[in-house]
């Protein structure tokens, strides 16, 4: 049982000094006893809030930006009109800043019998599980005197999916790739190649690529034409540790990564390649493997939801072995992580050679774009001081890049908005020069 507002202004009206109103005991009671008969009679008319039935439907998942609209249906079974305040509880990464009340807080009346549904429409702010936390009602009687309070647990979640910005590059890079299959004019060859067909020479053609017996047999030149090989194995592997958690503008090196890594498994499974997907720091935190080309997108943004940044330092010893059991075979093996020079020669060099040994290695990373900007700036004394330090923590990233390009792996440094085409060309790169 709750005062309310405006049972409490007419309390304390009640409640003058007798010489008001009426001498002795008599004027009170003659005040007050109305009063009170009216407040026990609203907080007999209001609806009870136990009684109520709550139930959830809606979206479970969203995409990080978009909006998820989840419906709460209130049965009254009682005999009384519900008239109501409503509070519908969500984590406060929910919404964007500001707009919680609007969008939680609902007004109600429901009359006796019925029911009404109440949409609570979401704006998530960060990735992963927002799991609603309680309704808390407040029901007031016809008069508005007095008012019951409850609250009710309704569980229900909704997943909050990577956005997958990059996907806008997705068209551009299989318009290349169809390229590559040999359904346009362009014919490239490798050592990991398939034989496609055969054609007349032109000029420019590699000679090595002239079929000597079938231009015996014919009157004209003719040449090999070759495609990529289809069937590949690709191994994402997501470097979960610390560094993983420093912000690159409005979000961490993490989010960027996954963003590049679903752009090249999108690109890859159209190709014909498998895609499987690690991420890890001391532990596995997610783990997609076997998946359909049909089924591997849906499968790695719902596992990446989930994954956050560990503070902690990535154990490479632990990640190699564990890549190296994850693929047996031979595979690219796409390593997500930062280019810094403490955790690439004190961690990753030394283990390196067991996976280039048997595999092809591509290494991508999250370049800070402020930290071009501090290169440049110039006019002032401190301006000079960061530009210098700017210039020597990128000298520092090209020699530690050029260490990994000697152990034969290929390198990928850009910024978060560059990072996932500059990835997909590597990937197609790669397959150009058959080295898959």
């Amino acid at each position: 049982m709750a005062f309310t507002g405006r049972a409490a202004l007419l309390a304390a009206l009640g409640s003058l000094p007798v010489g008001i109103w009426d001498p002795g005991w008599t004027g009170i009671l003659a005040v007050n006893a109305p009063l009170a008969a009216a407040c026990v009679c609203d907080f007999a008319l209001a609806a009870p809030v136990r009684r109520l039935r709550l139930t959830r439907s809606g979206d479970t998942s969203v995409r990080l930006g978009n909006t998820a609209d989840v419906t709460l249906t209130v049965t009254n079974p009682s005999n009384r009109p519900l008239r109501a305040h409503l509070r519908d509880a969500w984590p406060p990464s929910s919404w964007q800043p500001g707009t919680e009340v609007t969008s939680s807080r609902h007004q109600v009346k429901i009359p006796a019998g019925e029911r009404r549904r109440l949409t609570t429409r979401l704006r998530p702010t960060r990735r992963g599980d927002r799991q609603a936390d309680r309704v808390t009602i407040r029901s007031y009687g016809p008069l508005g005197l007095f008012a019951r309070q409850g609250t009710h647990k309704v569980p229900w979640t909704v997943r909050v999916l990577p956005p997958f910005t990059s996907r806008k590059h997705l068209p551009s890079k299989l318009a290349r790739l169809r390229e590559l299959d040999g359904r346009t004019s362009l014919i490239t060859r490798g050592e990991g190649t398939e034989f496609d067909s055969l054609r007349e020479y032109v000029p420019g053609d590699d000679t090595r690529s002239i079929d000597w017996r079938a231009t015996a047999r014919h009157s004209a030149v003719a040449v090999r034409t070759w495609r990529p090989e289809r069937d590949r194995h690709i191994l994402l592997v997501l470097d979960t540790g610390r560094t993983s958690a420093g912000r690159v503008g409005d979000a961490p090196r993490l989010d960027a990564s996954m963003d590049a890594a679903l752009l090249l498994a999108a690109l890859a499974s159209r190709a014909g390649d498998r895609v499987d997907l690690l991420a890890y720091d001391r532990r596995v935190r997610a783990l997609v493997q076997g998946r359909t080309a049909r089924d591997v997108l849906p499968s790695l943004v719902n596992a990446m939801a989930t994954v956050e940044p560990e503070l902690l330092e990535t154990d490479a010893r632990g990640l190699t072995s564990t890549a190296l059991r994850t693929a047996p075979r031979h595979s690219l093996i796409v390593l997500l992580t930062a280019l810094d020079a403490a955790p690439i020669e004190e961690g990753l060099l030394p283990v390196l050679p067991q996976l280039t040994r048997r595999h092809t290695v591509l290494l991508a990373s999250v370049a800070d774009p402020h930290i071009a900007g501090m290169a440049k700036a110039r006019g002032r004394t401190d301006a000079v001081y960061e530009a210098a330090s700017a210039a020597q923590a990128q000298t520092e990233r090209h020699r530690t890049a050029e260490q990994l390009r000697r152990h034969g792996v290929t390198v990928v440094d850009a910024a978060p908005d560059d990072l996932a085409p500059a990835l997909a060309d590597a990937y197609l790169a790669l397959k150009t020069a058959g080295r898959l």
